[in-house]
Formats: structure tokens, C-alpha cells, sequence
């Protein structure tokens, strides 16, 4: 049976109160947000988590932060960002977290009067040597945890980052997270890669879109969101319903029940 839940949100400061409205609302888990303050590696108590968890009877994923870049070209500001992959593993770890939602970083680019050329793919070997390192050290810090660090599309892959998904899709300990929004904003150009990667589809992240605005509550857009629930339970994803709003969020768990109760019907 699918599991759903909440992101972090901005009404709701206090993870005693996102994990009230997780209940309130028959959702699994909470997607931890490490773009927010009080969910830095530093920050979270694990022990504060484990009680809130227990308390609530639900469980947590985490949202690396979006500026995670781990081939950043300058040596101190990549490894404090390894750093903070392995800090949340170990945190991961405490609390039986089963994913990381992650972020591959496109980098700095220089527009030419031609063309816009991305650092990463002008060094490009520098790069994937960086990625490989990172896939080394993912798979030392997680070893047998079951911890599986899932790499989301944003905007549309670039050839260097589908060369860095393939490698990092090498190893067990990563999967990928599908991002129906992010995808309908771009026009539907990473669903093909990540339709031939299915099988390491493990999370999800929906919301409806209209255009390029996304992260609308399900069904005020024009995505095809049966397609991609049934995507969803093919592949027993863990499923985000990432509207920005508690009011969004509202509505999204309420077109889910419709759906499952019309589907059951």
C-alpha cells in the first residue's frame, strides 16, 4: 500500500506541528526540509525526533538542502557539503529515516554570445571523478542501513548530470525521486530518462501544475495525476504531497481519497 506525506511547511515552524497535522490529516510521514534552520544537522535533536515520531506513529524522509553541490570546484566548500551527507546519514541512521531526497547541482555556467556552457560539462572528468567520490563515500556511510539517497529532477537533466545519475545508479544506495511538477514545468523532458530507470524509482514528489507554476494542490492544475499514482504504486513509491500551503496540502489529501475511494469503487 502506498505511503504519503507531507513536506515541511512554512506555517508550520515546529515539527511537533507538522507531525499533528500529518495525523490529522491520515499521512505517513514528514519530508524534513534541511533548508530550514531548525533543520540543520546541527539543530535536530534525534532523540526529540524519535519521541515525536513514536507519540505521532509516523516516520520521517529528509530534503537535503538545494544548494548541496558535491563537485563544487573549490575543495572546502564541497567537502562541507560531503560533510553534511554523512552528518544526515548518521542521523538517518537514529531514526530509521529509509530516504534522502537530493538535489544534482548544475553548477556555475558562462553565457557565451552563442550558447551558455556549464563548468561541469567543460570539466567534465573533474566532475564525474567528483560524483564517483561521493558515490564511494555515500556507500561507506550507509553500508547495510537500507538508507537510500534518491536524486530528484528539477529543471530539466543536463547530458553531464544524466552521465553522473548513470554512475551514481551504479550502487544499490541510490535511487531517484520523480518530480511530476518540476517535469510538466520543463515539457515532460526528464520523464524519458527516468522511465528507463524505473525500477530505481523509489519517492515521489506530487503536485499539480499549470504551465510552468507548479506546486499547485492536486487536481487545480492539468497534470495527468492518475497516471503518475499508478506510476506510484507500480513502483511502491513513498509519495510527497509537496504543495507549499496547508491549505494546498488540504485539498491534495482530500483529491487522494476521492481517488482511492472512486478506484476501490
Amino acid at each position: 500500500m502506498l505511503k504519503f506525506g507531507m513536506p515541511t511547511l512554512i506555517e508550520l515552524p515546529a515539527l511537533e506541528d507538522c507531525a499533528a497535522k500529518c495525523v490529522e490529516l491520515g499521512l505517513d510521514f514528514v519530508e524534513l526540509n534541511m533548508n530550514l534552520p531548525q533543520y540543520q544537522p546541527g539543530e535536530l535533536d534525534a532523540a526529540r525526533c524519535r519521541e515525536i515520531s513514536e507519540k505521532y506513529g509516523i516516520f520521517y524522509t529528509i530534503h537535503l538542502d538545494e544548494n548541496l553541490n558535491i563537485s563544487d570546484f573549490n575543495p572546502y566548500i564541497a567537502e562541507g557539503y560531503r560533510r553534511t551527507v554523512v552528518e544526515t546519514v548518521e542521523l538517518a541512521k537514529k531514526l530509521h529515516i529509509p530516504v534522502l531526497n537530493m538535489h544534482l547541482a548544475k553548477g556555475v555556467y558562462f553565457t557565451l554570445p552563442d550558447r551558455r556552457v556549464y563548468l561541469f560539462s567543460q570539466y567534465k572528468e573533474r566532475y564525474l571523478n567528483s560524483v564517483a567520490a561521493f558515490r564511494k563515500l555515500c556507500e561507506e556511510a550507509i553500508g547495510g542501513a537500507g538508507i537510500t539517497v534518491c536524486l530528484e529532477n528539477c529543471d530539466g537533466y543536463t547530458d553531464f548530470q544524466k552521465e553522473a545519475l548513470e554512475m551514481l545508479l551504479e550502487s544499490p544506495v541510490f535511487g531517484l525521486t520523480f518530480d511530476i511538477g518540476h517535469d510538466h514545468a520543463c515539457g515532460g523532458t526528464d520523464e524519458g530518462f527516468i522511465a528507463a530507470h524505473k525500477s530505481r524509482l523509489v519517492h515521489m514528489h506530487m503536485h499539480d501544475a499549470l504551465g510552468k507554476k507548479n506546486h499547485l494542490a492536486l487536481g487545480t492544475g492539468e497534470i495527468d495525476l492518475e497516471k503518475y499514482l499508478k506510476l506510484a504504486e507500480e513502483q511502491n513509491c513513498r509519495v510527497v504531497l509537496e504543495t507549499k500551503t496547508v491549505a494546498g496540502l488540504t485539498r491534495s489529501v482530500e483529491w487522494v481519497r476521492n481517488h482511492m475511494n472512486a478506484t476501490a469503487g
